[in-house]
């Protein structure tokens, strides 16, 4: 892991922060009856992904920080099963879905290597 200054210097707050963005410009296309639906959910558990990592990053105790990382990985498949649905719903297409699979795939990955440093640093 490369110099941290900021919670913005982490790389699995970086790939939230992408998966966001794309989710923002994702749901600009969904029906207006959804807009207090599945949109709003949508619009809220992707942000709810950074919104923990970096409050997870201000506790400065390893223990809380794991706490609120597990959270936002929480909201990483809570997104999921939404995305899940919005291809079942057909509000997105395959090739959307499969790519907005590819990123939640992605930042889980790399939460969950930034989650187990955590611990082991934890432990020393």
């Amino acid at each position: 892991m490369g110099i941290v200054r900021t919670f913005e210097d982490l790389e699995c707050w970086k790939k939230g922060t992408r998966l966001r963005r794309e989710i923002a410009i994702t749901i600009k296309q969904y029906p207006d009856y959804e807009k207090y639906g599945i949109v709003s959910q949508m619009r809220r558990s992707s942000r709810s992904i950074t919104h923990n990592i970096s409050e997870g990053y201000g506790r400065y105790h390893y223990k809380e920080n794991v706490q609120f990382c597990r959270t936002a990985r929480g909201s990483i498949y809570e997104l999921l099963d939404q995305i899940i649905v919005s291809k079942d719903e057909g509000y997105i297409d395959l090739k959307r879905y499969e790519e907005l699979r590819l990123m939640i795939t992605d930042c889980t990955k790399v939460l969950n290597g930034y989650i187990n440093y955590l611990i082991k640093a934890k432990d020393k």
